[in-house]
């Protein structure tokens, strides 16, 4: 399944930006594929850089990775609930709010990366169960519309983004 595929009704304008990030990925590969690159990326940013805010009230970059981490569950989640047909309108999450509860500068980088490659792992297994037909159930989240697959390419679109907002304003 490659991202041409995914049609402009699957998904909410919201994410554009992340839907943009993309070229010509496959799904399964490039979830796969997305980690390995982010990971090297990641070790070789600097130590000194990764509790860094490029201005007041901005996250750092080990805040970051943990947004990539409970973005990517909670995307997974609705994924696994709209594959299962589950009609149920799946609630928005205030991402800001996360990030205050959260203990992610006092941990390290490599536990941090771990983490995300283990949830990873988890939403690489669902995604590879699922049947065709199921990629394409749509669902509501946040308020809108999404299928299946359009939230296995969010993940991917989402941590393209902040890859190169770290590129562009913490490097």
């Amino acid at each position: 399944m490659k991202i041409s595929e995914l049609n402009t009704t699957e998904y909410s304008n919201y994410f554009l930006t992340y839907i943009n990030a993309l070229e010509n990925e496959d799904l399964i590969e490039d979830l796969e594929i997305s980690l390995h690159q982010f990971i090297k990326f990641v070790q070789n940013i600097p130590m000194e850089k990764f509790d860094f805010r490029y201005a007041e009230g901005k996250w750092t970059i080990k805040d970051i990775i943990q947004h990539l981490i409970d973005v990517e569950r909670i995307f997974s989640y609705r994924a696994m609930r709209i594959s299962r047909n589950d009609q149920t309108a799946l609630p928005g999450f205030d991402e800001n709010n996360y990030i205050i509860n959260t203990n992610a500068n006092a941990r390290g980088i490599q536990d941090l990366l771990a983490e995300l490659s283990a949830v990873r792992f988890s939403t690489l297994f669902l995604f590879k169960s699922l049947s065709q037909e199921q990629l394409i159930i749509k669902g509501t989240a946040s308020g809108s519309t999404v299928s299946v697959r359009a939230l296995g390419f969010l993940i991917i679109g989402h941590q393209k983004h902040h890859q190169n907002v770290f590129q562009e304003r913490y490097l």
